[in-house]
């Protein structure tokens, strides 16, 4: 069972994330400044927290708007030197960081990337996690987060919509008359598939906000033991298996 993250920033932070910074908090919080970079991770919600514990983030994201609202927040939280954000996509990293750990001796390369809910909406998850594997030194991990497929069934059905619910269930577009590209959902062993196709190592999944969507809307409810209740269930199933999300660490042979 994970147990609480140290960093005294995870504790201020949402507990639908709280399995994440579980499996990030032995890394980033070890006291070692570090060199991170976050793909589509343009807001900051993960990139100012981990500069006020002392690492060097870079942000790519394709969103203008996106970098404006990091930009505000590292300056707000003072941390803005810390921070760097570049407008690009993450399918194209070797051109928005060109020579970060591809064709190197890794010493160029980052330590830690995330990719957080990002697979979802790129054009080629696969091509997506090769650039973030290729931007990492060697021993380097990248922490990836995805839809839960089974979690957008169980949701969908419960707010009454059994036939965007079964379509989900099947793998089909839930509402296919839309404009835009539906959205991916991911099953753990299709997550762990694309991770390991990138030539990463992943180790074990977890389920993220398994619990804490739903009691956080709840009046009264205790945000501690949410929190508590959360890191509890995030590696056991079958309670993971229906979460909103999965996640998984994994390292850079």
């Amino acid at each position: 069972m994970p147990t609480s993250p140290a960093s005294p920033t995870a504790e201020q932070l949402p507990a639908r994330t709280a399995a994440v910074w579980a499996a990030l908090d032995p890394v980033v919080g070890a006291g070692i400044p570090l060199r991170v970079l976050d793909v589509g991770g343009g807001s900051g919600m993960f990139a100012v927290p981990l500069a006020r514990l002392g690492h060097d983030v870079t942000v790519v994201d394709p969103s203008a708007d996106a970098l404006a609202t990091l930009r505000r927040r590292a300056d707000t939280a003072g941390v803005g030197a810390r921070v760097r954000g570049l407008q690009g996509d993450g399918d194209l990293l070797h051109e928005v960081l060109p020579g970060a750990g591809a064709g190197s001796d890794g010493n160029d390369g980052y330590d830690v990337a995330l990719c957080h809910y990002v697979l979802e909406v790129v054009d080629d998850p696969e091509v997506t996690l090769r650039e973030i594997s290729r931007a990492l030194r060697p021993g380097g991990q990248v922490s990836v987060a995805t839809a839960n497929r089974a979690g957008a069934v169980l949701a969908r059905a419960v707010a009454g919509h059994p036939v965007e619910a079964l379509a989900l269930l099947e793998d089909r577009d839930p509402a296919p008359a839309r404009s835009k590209p539906a959205r991916r959902r991911f099953t753990p062993q299709a997550m762990l598939a694309l991770v390991e196709g990138a030539g990463l190592r992943p180790g074990p999944w977890r389920g993220v906000s398994v619990v804490a969507d739903l009691l956080e809307a709840t009046s009264g409810a205790d945000p501690h033991a949410v929190r508590a209740l959360e890191l509890a269930v995030a590696e056991v199933s079958p309670y993971r298996d229906i979460a909103t999300g999965l996640h998984v660490l994994a390292t850079r042979p």
